[in-house]
């Protein structure tokens, strides 16, 4: 164990970013759980709310990000300098990205359905993050091979085309297999190829007159929300808290 984390993580300087996304994914999972505890009530915290203005967790959080990029650019890949400040870069990066919906939208959605966008990024970030830190990386976490370097010319081959199936996902509305795409290579494809979501760019766009292909579409949309919806929310609800209910119009709550 001890020779596998030399060499895969000390080694090729990936020990400030493993400890950037450990203290990315505690401080979100605290933050929840103190959030969702001053929301029951329960326990010694509440809200920071000086002269009336309610304090959003996300204004720690870019000062802390702030702080631990800047110093993270300015002490280099190595020493107890770099892991200390991407330590404090992941606390701030878990503090802003938990209120992501909030920076998105503008208003204080945390505890509303579109709150769990903020959800859905900090799962995809820590993925992704996790995804670099295995090795992949668009353009390579440690330096290229001798066979590599002769072979350059393939490699920008395939980073062109790779990246063309990434913007053809985003287009199509598959925004998760674009940004998985952009590190594991060729998984932007199954975007590419398949049908887009009936309200995307590449819909509004190529499905205009080609109403089979748009009604293909819409039905393959709503078996996949279908399918998925009810897992995805409570995947969810069970990391960040299930949102407010809506009452029913014409409804008394």
């Amino acid at each position: 164990m001890g020779h596998w984390f030399d060499q895969n993580i000390l080694e090729p300087g990936k020990l400030p970013l493993l400890l950037a996304l450990a203290a990315f994914v505690l401080t979100f999972a605290i933050t929840r759980v103190i959030t969702r505890m001053i929301r029951a009530g329960k326990g010694p915290f509440r809200n920071i709310t000086p002269g009336g203005v309610h304090v959003h967790h996300v204004v720690p959080g870019v000062v802390l990000s702030v702080i631990g990029g800047f110093g993270a650019v300015a002490s280099g890949r190595q020493g107890v300098t770099a892991g200390v400040c991407a330590v404090i870069f992941g606390m701030g990066a878990g503090l802003v990205l938990d209120e992501f919906a909030l920076i998105l939208h503008l208003d204080d959605v945390y505890w509303t359905e579109e709150g769990r966008q903020s959800v859905e990024v900090v799962v995809l970030t820590a993925a992704l993050v996790l995804l670099v830190l295995a090795g992949f990386s668009p353009l390579g976490v440690n330096e290229l091979s001798s066979d590599q370097q002769q072979g350059r010319l393939g490699v920008i081959l395939t980073l062109v085309v790779n990246f063309c199936f990434v913007l053809i996902a985003l287009f199509k509305g598959k925004a998760r297999l674009a940004v998985v795409g952009t590190l594991v290579p060729f998984v932007a494809l199954i975007g590419a190829i398949r049908l887009a979501r009936p309200t995307s760019m590449w819909a509004k766009r190529f499905y205009r007159n080609r109403h089979r292909a748009r009604a293909r579409a819409v039905l393959r949309a709503y078996h996949h929300d279908v399918r998925w919806v009810g897992p995805r929310r409570r995947f969810q609800d069970l990391i960040g808290g299930a949102p407010d209910r809506v009452p029913a119009p014409g409804r008394k709550s």
